[in-house]
């Protein structure tokens, strides 16, 4: 949730200063920074064909040759012409199956001061479903304020939600925090509080997120760089426990392209999808604004997840702001599988006007959206941008 908002009031250096890189190999800390590897990635954002750069400095980033396929008319591109909100002022939303084929829909609220979970047997219900709030923030102390981006995941059979939360009293001090379910049921069950997530790193840090690859679990993350060159980038380690990652980090991307860094320099709030023998792994960069947009990541399934060199990164936007379909920075998303069983559906936030109502942090008007992906012949996902989230649907 928004390590840019984070900065908002906060007058650092990084914001106006640019980076001085070491290119033969400088790290941050402990981790390690990636070199991903050249690759060619074709029919993704807006099916156009791309030439996957190596994360150099924004400056250093090759002009693009971009070949727009021709798309063919059908009657339901004519049916939509704007997105509709799915759920009003709901940012960073995250929706999971639970086992039962049942959905859950959890996300942050516009005064960022309590954890609401909603529950319904369909996808299309949860817009109706009423939210139930199960955490309020404390009245001091590190919980006490901007509580971002909740997530609900089920580790070895136990329901957990990971969040990120500051002091009052010590603004933008964020990290990422821990509440587990006593009981199977998490809109009756009581909610324990089981303190920060611990990492290796005590930085500014938000956007935790879990995946499985075979029998190992990993944690990737935002999470500022101890030099403080930029306000985060992405991490993956290990998971040691539900509450625990491992001590080997490794940053798997930081907000190197020009793109990224429009107003902040911010790579943040990655969401996993496994498929066709590859691990995606998309993100949001930029300010929270118009200029908001999602980047992707993907490494192979069989790979190394904590080598550096495992993955690949595309050099532009995947999803991004269209003014004919009145949506404005999109990103923080989430992926789950409809009803069907096989349509890959995202859900992500926008907004639906180009002018903020005051500034990134108080204008509440970010509404979650949901979409279907495709995919192309060589495996990898198409975002549409051109098309409406009913556009998507009804292909």
């Amino acid at each position: 949730m928004d390590a840019n908002l984070a900065m908002d009031k906060l007058t650092l250096t990084i914001c106006s200063s640019r980076l001085k890189f070491n290119h033969s190999g400088d790290k941050h800390g402990s981790a390690s920074r990636i070199p991903l590897k050249p690759n060619r990635l074709s029919a993704l954002a807006l099916s156009m064909t791309l030439s996957v750069c190596m994360a150099a400095p924004a400056n250093a980033v090759p002009v693009l040759e971009l070949k727009p396929a021709v798309h063919h008319t059908t009657d339901s591109q004519h049916l939509v012409t704007q997105n509709a909100p799915f759920i009003a002022r709901s940012a960073d939303p995250w929706v999971i199956q639970a086992d039962d084929g049942s959905y859950y829909f959890i996300a942050s609220v516009p005064e960022f001061d309590r954890i609401e979970l909603r529950h319904a047997a369909t996808i299309q219900a949860l817009g109706q479903a009423q939210p139930k709030i199960i955490w309020h923030k404390h009245e001091s102390g590190p919980m006490s304020i901007d509580i971002w981006a909740p997530e609900l995941h089920k580790i070895d059979g136990r329901w957990y939600i990971y969040y990120a939360a500051s002091d009052k009293d010590l603004r933008f001090h964020n990290r990422m925090f821990v509440l587990g379910l006593n009981g199977d049921d998490p809109m009756a069950g009581e909610w324990q509080e089981l303190g920060r997530l611990k990492t290796a790193h005590d930085a500014f840090s938000l956007d935790a997120t879990s995946f499985q690859v075979g029998e190992q679990r990993y944690f990737i993350w935002a999470q500022q760089d101890e030099a403080k060159n930029y306000n985060t980038g992405l991490v993956i380690a290990k998971m040691v426990s539900p509450t625990q990652a491992s001590a080997q980090e490794t940053i798997i991307t930081e907000p190197l392209l020009d793109w990224e860094r429009l107003g902040f320099k911010v790579n943040e709030g990655a969401a996993v999808l496994i498929k066709n023998g590859k691990v995606f792994v998309t993100y949001s960069a930029s300010a929270t604004d118009d200029r908001y947009a999602m980047g992707l990541l993907w490494a192979d399934q069989t790979a190394n997840l904590l080598d550096p060199k495992s993955w690949h990164k595309a050099p532009i936007p995947v999803f991004s702001s269209n003014p004919a379909l009145k949506r404005f920075g999109p990103g923080h998303n989430s992926f789950v599988l409809a009803e069907d069983g096989k349509t890959e559906l995202m859900f992500y936030h926008a907004r639906n006007y180009l002018e903020l109502q005051g500034t990134p942090l108080t204008d509440g008007n970010r509404h979650s959206y949901y979409r279907a992906i495709s995919w192309s012949a060589d495996g990898m996902p198409q975002f549409d941008n051109q098309l409406s989230d009913a556009q998507t649907l009804a292909k």
